[in-house]
Protein backbone atom coordinates (compact mmCIF):
# COMPACT_ATOMS: atom_id res chain seq x y z
CA UNK A 1 0.00 0.00 0.00
CA UNK A 2 0.92 3.44 -1.08
CA UNK A 3 -0.24 6.07 1.22
CA UNK A 4 -1.26 9.58 -0.41
CA UNK A 5 -2.48 11.02 2.71
CA UNK A 6 1.41 11.44 3.97
CA UNK A 7 2.96 13.88 5.54
CA UNK A 8 0.21 14.81 8.14
CA UNK A 9 1.30 19.07 9.09
CA UNK A 10 -0.82 20.00 11.94
CA UNK A 11 -0.06 23.62 13.10
CA UNK A 12 -1.55 25.57 15.65
CA UNK A 13 -4.93 22.91 15.97
CA UNK A 14 -7.17 23.09 18.87
CA UNK A 15 -10.13 22.28 20.02
CA UNK A 16 -13.08 23.23 22.31
CA UNK A 17 -16.04 22.60 24.38
CA UNK A 18 -17.77 25.34 26.13
CA UNK A 19 -14.91 27.94 25.64
CA UNK A 20 -12.63 25.49 27.19
CA UNK A 21 -9.68 24.22 25.29
CA UNK A 22 -9.59 20.47 24.98
CA UNK A 23 -6.51 19.86 23.14
CA UNK A 24 -3.85 22.08 21.33
CA UNK A 25 -2.69 24.08 20.02
CA UNK A 26 -1.08 21.48 18.56
CA UNK A 27 2.33 21.96 15.79
CA UNK A 28 3.10 18.19 14.44
CA UNK A 29 4.33 16.39 11.57
CA UNK A 30 3.69 12.93 10.64
CA UNK A 31 4.96 11.11 7.96
CA UNK A 32 3.58 7.97 6.47
CA UNK A 33 5.25 4.38 8.04
CA UNK A 34 4.78 2.88 11.18
CA UNK A 35 2.91 2.98 14.23
CA UNK A 36 2.19 6.19 16.31
CA UNK A 37 1.24 5.34 19.65
CA UNK A 38 -0.23 8.59 21.37
CA UNK A 39 0.10 8.18 25.18
CA UNK A 40 -0.31 10.44 28.38
CA UNK A 41 -2.07 10.31 32.04
CA UNK A 42 -6.16 10.05 32.04
CA UNK A 43 -7.73 13.62 31.14
CA UNK A 44 -4.71 14.34 28.52
CA UNK A 45 -7.09 14.50 25.72
CA UNK A 46 -5.76 11.47 24.02
CA UNK A 47 -8.78 10.47 22.51
CA UNK A 48 -9.66 14.33 21.29
CA UNK A 49 -6.63 14.44 19.60
CA UNK A 50 -7.27 11.11 17.72
CA UNK A 51 -10.75 12.98 17.40
CA UNK A 52 -9.62 15.91 15.48
CA UNK A 53 -6.70 14.86 13.54
CA UNK A 54 -9.94 12.48 12.35
CA UNK A 55 -11.95 15.00 11.64
CA UNK A 56 -14.28 13.95 14.19
CA UNK A 57 -13.97 16.89 16.45
CA UNK A 58 -14.47 20.14 15.28
CA UNK A 59 -11.22 22.10 14.87
CA UNK A 60 -11.86 25.77 16.41
CA UNK A 61 -8.11 27.34 15.63
CA UNK A 62 -5.05 26.36 13.62
CA UNK A 63 -4.90 23.57 10.28
CA UNK A 64 -4.45 20.12 9.60
CA UNK A 65 -3.19 19.67 5.98
CA UNK A 66 -2.75 15.93 4.74
CA UNK A 67 -0.99 15.22 1.37
CA UNK A 68 -4.48 15.34 -0.44
CA UNK A 69 -7.74 16.93 0.01
CA UNK A 70 -9.35 16.87 3.30
CA UNK A 71 -12.49 15.29 1.73
CA UNK A 72 -10.19 12.71 0.16
CA UNK A 73 -8.06 11.89 3.11
CA UNK A 74 -11.22 11.39 5.18
CA UNK A 75 -12.59 8.44 2.56
CA UNK A 76 -9.33 6.54 3.28
CA UNK A 77 -9.14 6.45 6.51
CA UNK A 78 -11.01 4.50 9.41
CA UNK A 79 -11.66 4.77 13.29
CA UNK A 80 -12.02 1.81 15.90
CA UNK A 81 -13.53 3.23 19.14
CA UNK A 82 -12.53 1.99 22.36
CA UNK A 83 -15.72 0.06 22.85
CA UNK A 84 -16.85 -1.29 19.68
CA UNK A 85 -19.35 -0.10 17.73
CA UNK A 86 -21.59 -3.46 16.36
CA UNK A 87 -24.41 -3.29 13.94
CA UNK A 88 -27.43 -5.41 15.22
CA UNK A 89 -26.35 -7.81 12.42
CA UNK A 90 -24.30 -10.92 12.26
CA UNK A 91 -20.48 -11.13 12.29
CA UNK A 92 -20.52 -11.64 8.24
CA UNK A 93 -22.75 -8.94 7.68
CA UNK A 94 -20.88 -6.54 9.75
CA UNK A 95 -17.98 -7.18 7.63
CA UNK A 96 -19.98 -7.07 4.35
CA UNK A 97 -21.47 -3.49 4.97
CA UNK A 98 -18.68 -1.51 4.39
CA UNK A 99 -17.67 -3.38 1.17
CA UNK A 100 -21.78 -3.16 0.00
CA UNK A 101 -21.53 0.97 0.68
CA UNK A 102 -18.42 1.17 -1.47
CA UNK A 103 -20.56 -0.58 -4.21
CA UNK A 104 -18.85 -3.75 -3.93
CA UNK A 105 -20.95 -6.98 -5.20
CA UNK A 106 -22.58 -8.99 -3.00
CA UNK A 107 -20.72 -12.08 -3.86
CA UNK A 108 -17.77 -10.66 -3.51
CA UNK A 109 -18.20 -8.90 -0.38
CA UNK A 110 -19.19 -12.07 0.93
CA UNK A 111 -16.08 -13.88 -0.07
CA UNK A 112 -13.63 -11.13 1.13
CA UNK A 113 -16.39 -11.10 4.63
CA UNK A 114 -15.23 -14.72 5.28
CA UNK A 115 -11.57 -14.46 4.35
CA UNK A 116 -11.20 -11.38 7.12
CA UNK A 117 -13.18 -13.57 9.21
CA UNK A 118 -10.30 -16.45 9.23
CA UNK A 119 -7.73 -14.08 9.69
CA UNK A 120 -8.73 -12.61 12.84
CA UNK A 121 -10.15 -16.27 14.23
CA UNK A 122 -14.09 -15.11 13.40
CA UNK A 123 -14.61 -17.96 10.84
CA UNK A 124 -16.49 -20.00 13.03
CA UNK A 125 -19.03 -17.12 14.30
CA UNK A 126 -20.40 -15.72 10.71
CA UNK A 127 -23.72 -16.54 11.88
CA UNK A 128 -23.60 -14.95 15.18
CA UNK A 129 -25.30 -12.08 16.04
CA UNK A 130 -21.93 -9.39 16.60
CA UNK A 131 -23.67 -7.94 19.81
CA UNK A 132 -23.47 -11.27 21.58
CA UNK A 133 -19.45 -11.30 20.88
CA UNK A 134 -16.96 -11.04 23.70
CA UNK A 135 -15.32 -7.84 24.54
CA UNK A 136 -11.88 -8.92 22.64
CA UNK A 137 -13.60 -10.28 19.81
CA UNK A 138 -16.11 -8.13 19.14
CA UNK A 139 -12.62 -5.64 19.29
CA UNK A 140 -11.49 -7.85 16.68
CA UNK A 141 -14.41 -8.14 14.30
CA UNK A 142 -14.10 -4.18 14.64
CA UNK A 143 -11.08 -4.44 13.41
CA UNK A 144 -11.30 -6.66 10.24
CA UNK A 145 -14.41 -4.68 9.40
CA UNK A 146 -11.61 -1.62 9.48
CA UNK A 147 -9.38 -3.18 7.40
CA UNK A 148 -11.18 -5.04 5.21
CA UNK A 149 -11.70 -1.27 2.99
CA UNK A 150 -7.91 -1.36 2.85
CA UNK A 151 -8.23 2.33 4.36
CA UNK A 152 -4.71 4.04 4.38
CA UNK A 153 -4.64 5.11 7.97
CA UNK A 154 -6.50 3.75 11.11
CA UNK A 155 -7.11 5.80 14.15
CA UNK A 156 -7.21 3.03 17.40
CA UNK A 157 -8.81 4.49 20.86
CA UNK A 158 -7.28 2.35 23.67
CA UNK A 159 -7.81 -0.70 21.51
CA UNK A 160 -6.89 -3.17 23.88
CA UNK A 161 -8.52 -1.61 27.06
CA UNK A 162 -10.29 -4.39 29.62
CA UNK A 163 -9.20 -7.49 27.32
CA UNK A 164 -7.26 -9.98 29.12
CA UNK A 165 -3.54 -10.93 27.91
CA UNK A 166 -4.39 -13.70 25.45
CA UNK A 167 -7.00 -11.06 23.52
CA UNK A 168 -4.22 -8.24 23.94
CA UNK A 169 -2.21 -10.50 22.28
CA UNK A 170 -4.76 -11.42 19.31
CA UNK A 171 -5.07 -7.51 19.11
CA UNK A 172 -1.68 -6.83 18.53
CA UNK A 173 -0.85 -9.46 16.42
CA UNK A 174 -3.37 -7.83 13.83
CA UNK A 175 -2.41 -4.54 14.14
CA UNK A 176 1.14 -5.91 13.44
CA UNK A 177 0.23 -6.88 10.59
CA UNK A 178 -1.62 -4.02 9.33
CA UNK A 179 1.66 -2.35 10.08
CA UNK A 180 4.01 -4.56 8.30
CA UNK A 181 1.42 -4.70 5.01
CA UNK A 182 1.39 -0.98 4.64
CA UNK A 183 -1.56 0.18 7.19
CA UNK A 184 -0.81 4.02 8.69
CA UNK A 185 -1.82 3.22 12.64
CA UNK A 186 -2.05 5.77 15.10
CA UNK A 187 -3.32 4.89 18.33
CA UNK A 188 -4.07 5.79 22.00
CA UNK A 189 -2.85 3.12 25.01
CA UNK A 190 -2.87 3.97 28.56
CA UNK A 191 -0.67 0.32 28.82
CA UNK A 192 2.78 1.07 28.36
CA UNK A 193 3.70 -2.71 27.83
CA UNK A 194 2.17 -2.10 25.00
CA UNK A 195 3.25 0.94 24.09
CA UNK A 196 6.63 -0.02 24.02
CA UNK A 197 5.93 -3.34 22.25
CA UNK A 198 3.71 -1.54 19.20
CA UNK A 199 5.39 1.87 18.85
CA UNK A 200 7.64 3.26 16.21
CA UNK A 201 7.15 6.80 17.49
CA UNK A 202 5.43 8.35 20.57
CA UNK A 203 3.41 11.33 20.82
CA UNK A 204 3.17 12.23 24.86
CA UNK A 205 0.20 14.27 25.66
CA UNK A 206 0.00 16.21 28.99
CA UNK A 207 -2.92 18.76 29.36
CA UNK A 208 -3.81 18.91 26.07
CA UNK A 209 -0.84 19.31 24.88
CA UNK A 210 2.06 17.56 22.65
CA UNK A 211 5.14 17.73 25.29
CA UNK A 212 7.16 15.21 23.49
CA UNK A 213 7.08 13.25 19.97
CA UNK A 214 10.24 11.51 19.17
CA UNK A 215 11.16 7.97 17.67
CA UNK A 216 10.26 5.22 20.49
CA UNK A 217 13.26 4.22 21.19
CA UNK A 218 14.29 7.73 21.94
CA UNK A 219 11.21 8.49 24.26
CA UNK A 220 11.59 5.76 26.28
CA UNK A 221 15.43 5.58 26.71
CA UNK A 222 16.10 9.27 26.78
CA UNK A 223 12.63 11.35 27.57
CA UNK A 224 13.48 15.20 26.91
CA UNK A 225 10.55 16.66 29.16
CA UNK A 226 10.44 16.08 33.51
CA UNK A 227 6.73 15.23 32.47
CA UNK A 228 7.48 12.70 30.52
CA UNK A 229 10.44 11.46 33.21
CA UNK A 230 8.07 11.68 36.09
CA UNK A 231 4.76 9.56 33.57
CA UNK A 232 7.48 6.96 33.01
CA UNK A 233 8.52 7.03 36.29
CA UNK A 234 4.58 6.12 37.51
CA UNK A 235 4.71 10.11 38.96
CA UNK A 236 1.07 11.31 39.25
CA UNK A 237 1.16 14.26 37.25
CA UNK A 238 -1.01 17.53 38.28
Amino acid sequence: MVTQLFPLIVTGAETRRRGKTLVGPVDLQLEGQGITVVIGPNGAGKTTLLRMLHGAARLHAGSIRWACPTEEARHVQAFVFQRPVMLRRTVEENLIYPLRIRGVAKADARAQARDWAERVGLDQMLDRPAPALSGGEQQKLALARALIAKPELIFLDEPCASLDGRATREIEEILHTAAASGTRLILSTHDMGQARRLASDVLFLFKGRVHEAAPAESFFDTPQTPQARGFLRGDILE
